[in-house]
C-alpha cells in the first residue's frame, strides 16, 4: 500500500512537469506529437485536482487547475480547439471542471463556456432510441465512454440554469443503455452499440459489440453515480433507478475481481485468457466508483472493503519509483470500436491496444479513489449526508450562491 506522502509526491511529479500546452498526463498528445487543444484526458485530470483541493483544501491544486482551463477558455467563452459541430461527447467532458471553477473564482467567461459546451448537446444527433451518438464519426452509435463524458455535465446543466426541462431526458439516456446494452447472464455491459447494424464490429442482430472492456464498464459506473449524485431528492423515482442500476453492475463486476490484488482484467470475464492482464485505470475507476457509492449511500459499508482492496492493490502493484521518478503502469491507452484501424472490438484488439505509464486515463481515477479513502476516514466509516460540494441535496445546486462570494475570489 502506498502512503499518502508518495500519492502527494506523485501527484505534485505530475503538475510540476505539466503545462497546458504540454501536460505530462496526456501520452496521447505526447505520442502523436501534436498541440495541446481541449480533450477528455485533461478534463479527467483537471476534475480530479479540484475534487483533491476540495478535501485538502491546498491551495496548490485549485490553482493549478484554474490556471490550465483558464489557458483554453477566452473572454467570450470560446474554447480552443473545441468544435461543437463535431458533436463529440469526449468533449464535454472537460466542461465538467467549469462549474466549481465558476463557483469558486467567479469568470463569466467560464458561465460561458458552459453554454458553448451545453450549445453542442442541443443538437447533438441522437440513435432512433434517444441516445446521443458518440460522435460524429461514429453514426448512430452509443458507446459506454459517452454516458461518463457527457451525462453529469448534462445533468448538472440542467439543474442549474435550465429549469431542469431535460433532466428526464438524461434519465432516460441511462434507461436505454441498461435496457439494450447489459447482458442478461452476467450483468456486464457491452462496450457499444450501433442502432443501424450496419458497423462491421457489431452482432446483426443486436447491434452489440462482442466484448465486455474493463474502462468502458468503469466509465459507466461513474456516469451512474456521479449523476445519480446530482439529482434533487425531487426526483426520488428516477434515483431509486439509477441506485439499482448502480448496485447491480458493482454485484456484477465483484466476481471477476483479482482476489490477490483487488483489480480487474482488461477484458472482464476472460480473467484466465492468455494475454489478459489486470489494468490499472479500469480498476480505479472501479475502486472510487465503489467507495463513492458506499459514502453517497447508495450502497451498504460491507462494499467499501471491495473498492478498498483494488486502490491499495493498484498502490502496491502499479506504483513504483525509478532514480527518484514514481511511475503508475499498466494503463490502457486507448481503445474503441471501428474507424480506420479496424478496431473491431474483440479479445484479441483489446490485447493489442498499448500499454502505457502516467497517463491521466488510469491517474485522475486512482487520485479519485485516494479521495474516497480520505473522505472514509473523515467520516469514520459513515454515509455522506451530502456531496462532498454541499449542493447535491438542494432542489437547485446554485440556489443562494453569488460566484466569487461564496467562493474563493473573485476574478
Amino acid at each position: 500500500m502506498a502512503s499518502n506522502a508518495i500519492l502527494d509526491r506523485y501527484i505534485q511529479q505530475l503538475m510540476e512537469t505539466s503545462t497546458p500546452e504540454a501536460p505530462a498526463w496526456n501520452i496521447e498528445k505526447i505520442r502523436a506529437g501534436k498541440k495541446n487543444t481541449w480533450n477528455y484526458i485533461d478534463g479527467c485530470m483537471i476534475k480530479a485536482l479540484i475534487e483533491l483541493y476540495g478535501i485538502t483544501k491546498d491551495e496548490g491544486y485549485l490553482d493549478f487547475a484554474d490556471a490550465f482551463i483558464d489557458h483554453f477558455v477566452d473572454e467570450e467563452g470560446h474554447i480552443e480547439g473545441y468544435r461543437p459541430e463535431d458533436y463529440n461527447l469526449d468533449n464535454v467532458n472537460a466542461g465538467k471542471t467549469l462549474y466549481r471553477l465558476y463557483e469558486i473564482f467567479g469568470k463569466h467567461k467560464y458561465r460561458l463556456a458552459m453554454d458553448t459546451i451545453y450549445g453542442q448537446l442541443e443538437h447533438q444527433p441522437r440513435t432512433r432510441e434517444g441516445n446521443f451518438w458518440h460522435k460524429a464519426i461514429y453514426p448512430n452509435q452509443v458507446w459506454l465512454d459517452g454516458m461518463y463524458m457527457a451525462q453529469p455535465f448534462y445533468m448538472q446543466y440542467e439543474l442549474a440554469f435550465h429549469d431542469r426541462r431535460a433532466c428526464s431526458d438524461s434519465f432516460h439516456q441511462f434507461e436505454t443503455v441498461h435496457k439494450i446494452m447489459r447482458n442478461p447472464l452476467n450483468g456486464l455491459y457491452s462496450h457499444a452499440y450501433d442502432a443501424s447494424r450496419k458497423q462491421f464490429w457489431c452482432d446483426p442482430v443486436t447491434g452489440l459489440s462482442s466484448s465486455f472492456w474493463l474502462r468502458a464498464e468503469g466509465w459507466f459506473a461513474m456516469a451512474v453515480i456521479d449523476t445519480w449524485e446530482l439529482m434533487p431528492p425531487s426526483m426520488s423515482g428516477e434515483k431509486d433507478a439509477l441506485r439499482q442500476m448502480f448496485q447491480e453492475l458493482v454485484d456484477a463486476m465483484l466476481p471477476y475481481q483479482d482476489k490477490e490484488t483487488g483489480m480487474w482484467h482488461q477484458v472482464i470475464n476472460l480473467p484466465n485468457i492468455a494475454p489478459n492482464y489486470l489494468e490499472e485505470s479500469g480498476s480505479a475507476i472501479f475502486a472510487n466508483a465503489i467507495m463513492k457509492g458506499v459514502r453517497l449511500g447508495v450502497l451498504d459499508s460491507s462494499y467499501y472493503p471491495k473498492g478498498r482492496a483494488a486502490f491499495d492493490g493498484i498502490c502496491r502493484t502499479c506504483l513504483s519509483e525509478e532514480d527518484g521518478k514514481l511511475a503508475l503502469k499498466n494503463i490502457c491507452l486507448v481503445a474503441g470500436l471501428g474507424n480506420k484501424t479496424h478496431r473491431e472490438g474483440t479479445f484479441d484488439y483489446y490485447m493489442r491496444e498499448p500499454i502505457v505509464e502516467n497517463d491521466a486515463k488510469g491517474v485522475a481515477p486512482l487520485i479519485l479513489a485516494y479521495i474516497e479513502t480520505m473522505q472514509h476516514d473523515a467520516l469514520k466509516g459513515a454515509a455522506d449526508p451530502a456531496s462532498p460540494c454541499g449542493t447535491c441535496s438542494l432542489d437547485d445546486p446554485f440556489d443562494g450562491y453569488t460566484p466569487g462570494i461564496n467562493g474563493k475570489k473573485e476574478s
